[in-house]
């Protein structure tokens, strides 16, 4: 098999550890079938907060740029992924009513057509047939979230131009672009009562609660990638961000065996294709392996 032939995945995430809370178990599935995937990383995450107890020490905080560096090298082995950094700097999470400005030079600053630059040039030179990274509302409205999913659909568009960046290398047309859809109502609904019927205490209990049904985005999923086998790949990946991941916090609350019965996909909206790839789907590759087989 040439390395023409063979297949390739980009995911676009905005932070460190976002990789692995979101299309994990999908990408080393991927890995293991031979696919070779790539992580874009927008930030270092400098300005993320220390969201585990056991991590909330000021040596951490000190450090915390070169320490999520650390956190994503274990993660990306722990995935068997491939992974670059595109060098932006996190714009945090403004705060507070009203929201303060956002910090000056920040990645949710630099203007579309320049931060779109550095994902232009690898998608030019990893030459990926799927794409995937969040909706229009970043998943969550964190600035770094909505302005990778800005660059994402700019180079989706760019790469493939050859009148567009022209010194970034020879043009190369992604065939198909998903979002993430992680938290969907049916979804947290068929785990919350999953771990009911077991006995257990439900993470999701308040959230359901406080659900406004007109946001759900269930409606919009299209392809759902079955990958229980990988929730135990996807969690020690997530547990490697050790500043940002609470071990004992409600991302491990529900047992692995509970989720892999009540849900053991993950679910995507395929935004653009430029394949024959009819929807529904269980493969982010469909539309594609009749042109690029993994042997």
């Amino acid at each position: 098999m040439t390395d023409a032939d063979q297949l390739r995945l980009l995911a676009v995430h905005a932070h460190p550890d976002d990789e692995s809370s979101k299309g994990a178990a999908t990408m080393a599935k991927y890995v293991a079938e031979g696919v070779r995937v790539m992580v874009a990383t927008c930030t270092g995450g400098e300005r993320g907060s220390v969201l585990n107890p056991a991590m909330d020490r000021p040596e951490v905080w000190e450090r915390m740029a070169e320490i999520r560096q650390a956190e994503m090298a274990r993660a990306r082995e722990i995935l068997g992924v491939e992974q670059a950094f595109l060098g932006f700097v996190d714009s945090g999470l403004p705060e507070g009513d009203p929201l303060p400005p956002l910090p000056e030079g920040c990645f949710a600053l630099v203007p579309i057509e320049e931060a779109a630059a550095p994902l232009v040039a690898l998608i030019r030179r990893f030459r990926p047939q799927v794409m995937t990274t969040y909706d229009e509302r970043g998943g969550y409205p964190h600035p770094d979230h909505i302005r990778t999913h800005e660059i994402s659909v700019h180079a989706f568009e760019a790469a493939g131009d050859p009148e567009r960046y022209p010194e970034l290398g020879e043009p190369w047309q992604v065939s198909k672009l998903y979002y993430h859809m992680s938290f969907t109502l049916p979804r947290t609904k068929a785990l919350h009562e999953a771990v009911l019927a077991t006995g257990g205490e439900s993470p999701y209990t308040e959230w359901l609660a406080n659900w406004d049904p007109e946001k759900d985005i269930s409606h919009r999923v299209t392809t759902q990638v079955p990958c229980a086998e990988y929730f135990p790949v996807r969690d020690a990946a997530l547990i490697a961000h050790a500043t940002q991941i609470d071990p004992t916090g409600r991302w491990f609350s529900v047992p692995l065996d509970v989720q892999s019965e009540a849900w053991p996909t993950e679910d995507y909206e395929l935004a653009r294709s430029l394949v024959d790839s009819p929807v529904p789907e269980d493969d982010l590759f469909a539309g594609v392996r009749s042109s690029a087989e993994v042997s």
